[in-house]
């Protein structure tokens, strides 16, 4: 298994990647905090995910509740379509702020 790992980037960005699983969404939880500090708004690359269960549409579901509670704007891009396709079952793909590419998927 692959950890999960946040890396902040040049200009603010913000990178997750590795597994976003059951047990690796707990560590990443309360390191929602960092996100707000960051400005007004962020956009999250998830391109490096490997995989992801439930648990890491959960994560993403609560950091976006929390942008919105924080007045904040959150996006997330570069979907995986294994993550994609969990959050389109799941019904969270219209929930969740997510970038569309030039192909307007």
């Amino acid at each position: 298994m692959s950890a999960a790992r946040l890396a902040w980037g040049e200009g603010g960005s913000c990178a997750l990647s590795g597994e976003l699983s059951v047990e690796s969404v707990p560590g990443l939880w309360a390191r929602g905090d960092e996100l707000w500090r960051r400005g007004p708004e962020l956009v999250l690359d998830l391109s490096g995910v490997r995989r992801s269960d439930s648990a890491g549409l959960a994560l993403l579901a609560e950091w976006t509740r929390q942008a919105r509670q924080h007045g904040l704007s959150l996006h997330y891009r570069g979907m995986p379509e294994q993550m994609r396709a969990l959050a389109r079952v799941s019904g969270l793909e219209r929930l969740l702020p997510l970038e569309t590419n030039n192909c307007g998927e």
